[in-house]
């Protein structure tokens, strides 16, 4: 007998047990379309829910027509002004206005906080400045306007463009401050200076914080301009509301008002576009 034959074969170890993960990705799966229909269902019924209850409060006499109208004459007003043409004449010139407002605002808290940021000359001279600014409501200096530019398009747009730089100055600022310093570090030891190192790696790292800034200031011109649409105004959706006013039509005010929020729904919607395509590499983070 050999020496082999005496001695026993190894004992083989049994490795851990595989485990099917066929029905829990299966489930997993389920989990993720249940939620994704579960947002959609609710963005869609929620809302119609509210206008099903709005109609029923005015068929069941509960809230007077007069008082509060009915959705269905919210649609008819509406179907008033398309036939009229007063919503195709109004609705550009108050996007005119939101919008060259915006810009100027904007371009000066991106400007204002780029400097800020950068450039410890910058927060010394316009930190504290825009700081106290920023606190007095811009409703408070609609008065002043008027006296300095007039009544005209000028006190509006100066308006919309005063209450736009604040939420973009202050993001732009913080993003710039808040940039790891282990990120500029690294960039120095690759020999990035002055310039070089704000273009390639500040401000690509405060770009989420200046978005979200621009997303934030396009909102509040739209508030901004529902104010500044108060001013004299003899064109825009501001106009509408304030003949209706007037006139009372409380069914055209509402349905003004509803241009107003559908203006801002669409707003945001394009700004969480450019928001994606802008970051594409930035993680979603939900817990439910």
């Amino acid at each position: 007998m050999t020496t082999s034959e005496l001695v026993p074969p190894p004992v083989k170890k049994a490795g851990p047990a595989l485990e099917s993960l066929t029905a829990r990705g299966r489930q997993g799966r389920l989990r993720n379309v249940t939620r994704t229909w579960r947002g959609r269902v609710l963005r869609i019924a929620v809302p119609v829910g509210l206008i099903v209850l709005w109609q029923l409060s005015s068929v069941l006499g509960w809230a007077d027509e007069f008082t509060l109208p009915p959705p269905s004459r919210i649609i008819a007003a509406y179907q008033e002004l398309w036939a009229n043409g007063d919503i195709q004449a109004a609705l550009p010139i108050s996007l005119k206005r939101a919008g060259t407002g915006l810009a100027i605002g904007v371009s000066l808290g991106l400007v204002l906080g780029l400097f800020a940021g950068l450039w410890k000359i910058g927060e010394e001279i316009f930190d504290a400045p825009l700081q106290m600014l920023r606190t007095i409501p811009f409703i408070a200096v609609v008065p002043l306007f008027i006296t300095w530019f007039g009544i005209g398009e000028t006190p509006k747009l100066v308006l919309i463009a005063a209450a736009t730089i604040f939420p973009m100055y202050l993001n732009t600022y913080h993003g710039v401050r808040g940039v790891d310093k282990k990120l500029i570090e690294s960039g120095q030891t690759f020999g990035l200076r002055g310039w070089r190192l704000a273009a390639r790696v500040i401000l690509p790292t405060a770009l989420p914080a200046a978005l979200t800034g621009l997303r934030y200031a396009a909102g509040v011109s739209l508030l901004a301009l529902v104010l500044a649409e108060q001013i004299n105004a003899r064109e825009g959706i501001g106009y509408l509301v304030n003949n209706a006013n007037q006139n009372q039509r409380p069914d055209i005010v509402i349905a003004g008002i509803l241009i107003y929020a559908l203006l801002g729904i669409v707003v945001d919607v394009l700004m969480r576009v450019a928001e994606h395509f802008a970051l594409p590499w930035r993680p979603r983070v939900a817990i439910g």
